[in-house]
Order: C-alpha cells, then structure tokens, then sequence
C-alpha cells in the first residue's frame, strides 16, 4: 500500500531532469525574448492564414456559397475562425508542443519533469494565454521575469515548461552502474516512456527488495494498471519491474 501510494503522489518542479539513475540532464529554458519572438511569428502566421483565407472566401467563395447559408457558416466559422482561435492549442497537441513560432525559434513545450504534456495541460496553456497575453498588458511576460524558467501563468497553471531543443546544461552518464543497451534490443512495454522520473526511482528501490517482499508484487500490479498492461511477459514480478526500469531507460535515452 506505501508503494502504491508514493507512485500516485509524485510531483517534480525543476528543469532537471534524471533519466532512470543513470543519466542526468538540465535542460535550458527558453530565454523570454526567444519565446516572445516566437509568439510574433505564430500572430504573423495567424493574421496570414485568417486575412488570406477571408479574402480568398470574399473573392472567390462568396458567389459559390450565397446560395447556402449552413456552408457559408462552416467555412467562416469552421475553416477561418475556429482554426485561428485554437491556433496554439492545436499545434502544440499535434506537433509534439510546438507551433510554428517555436519550431523556428527551435524550442518546444514539455512537462517539468521532461515528458511531453497530455491534451490537459496543452488546454490550460491555452486558456491562460487570454490572461498571459496582450489582453492583460502581457502579464505573462512579466511572471517570466520573476521565476528562474521564464514560465508564464499558463506553464505554472499547466505544470510545463518551454525549453530550448537540445540546449543541454549538463549531461553525466554514471558507467559504474550503466548496462549498454545491445544494438538489437527492443523494449516490451512502449507505455513504459509514460512514468515519472519519480516513479522509475521508486521502482528501482523496489527491487533491491528481497523478492518474496509483498511491495514488489504490490507495485508490479500498480505498474500494470497505471500502464495498462494486460498482458505480462516475465515469469515474476521482480522480472517484469526490471524490465520496465529497462523500457523506460530505452525510451529516455533514445531522446538524448
């Protein structure tokens, strides 16, 4: 029950970042003027895409469309509006946080623990930005200038944060207790890239457990839920943790 519930109470609120015991990265947070350009660009391309599309609708679709009042308000509302208002919401959601703003400027939303944030927190990023941006005399800019990872109302809100892509502070590999991955390796469990940094660190003190101990087996069948494995490969439960530990590894350093 311990295990269970230090596995679901884990929260991580620093730039740096542990993948499993045996790598160690700090990542670099986006500087204010880098995200700042960034949003610039993402108005310009917004004001070219809703201008262009109104007069391509206004030049061209006006008279193809008069006749039909249900199709005039799906291509003004569906195709011109609605686009331009979730702007920032869709593009992060489905180009792995970022825009196009921030794919220039190279730099992306993740999760402060290193991970890539789920549709929740790309929501609240999004419905912050009315309190964070222009609306607000940029209020957000200002909560950058006080906070050491230059996050906005929004990041907090969302529990994210805006790094530079590939702008390592610091990267440390502790050999002593480093297995190589062989070149035809392939992990088991994909979902495993999902835990925490927490999650893996609470796993792996588990398993320096006798195996007979019941919080192995009580954190195997937590894992398996909040991985949603159906289906488990390894004869015991010390097997099928270590194999996660492993998976996770994998995952992360393939990111590097």
């Amino acid at each position: 029950m311990q295990a269970k519930r230090e596995i679901n109470h884990i929260e991580m609120a620093s730039s740096s970042i542990l993948t499993g015991q045996y790598v160690h990265i700090k990542q670099t947070p986006a500087s204010i003027g880098e995200r700042i350009l960034a949003q610039i660009i993402d108005w310009v391309a917004q004001a070219v895409y809703s201008f262009g599309l109104t007069y391509l609708y206004v030049s061209y679709l006006d008279d193809l469309l008069r006749f039909s009042t249900a199709l005039q308000v799906i291509f003004v509302f569906g195709v011109i509006l609605l686009p331009t208002l979730f702007y920032g919401f869709l593009c992060e959601l489905f180009a792995n946080g970022q825009t196009l703003g921030k794919r220039i400027m190279k730099i992306r939303v993740v999760k402060t623990d290193g991970s890539s944030p789920g549709i929740g927190a790309y929501l609240m990023r999004w419905m912050f930005m009315i309190i964070d941006g222009p609306a607000m005399s940029g209020l957000g800019v200002l909560i950058m200038i006080f906070n050491k990872d230059n996050r906005r109302i929004g990041d907090l809100a969302a529990g994210t944060l805006v790094i530079k892509l590939g702008g390592y502070q610091k990267l440390q590999v502790t050999l002593d207790e480093f297995a190589p991955f062989s070149r035809n390796y392939r992990p088991v469990y994909p979902n495993a890239e999902n835990l925490s940094l927490e999650q893996v660190s609470l796993i792996e003190q588990t398993l320096r457990l006798n195996e007979a101990d019941p919080r192995v087996h009580a954190l195997a069948e937590q894992v398996k839920r909040t991985l949603s494995i159906d289906h488990v490969h390894e004869s015991d439960d010390s097997a099928f943790l270590w194999r996660v530990k492993r998976d996770y590894q994998y995952y992360a350093l393939e990111e590097i």
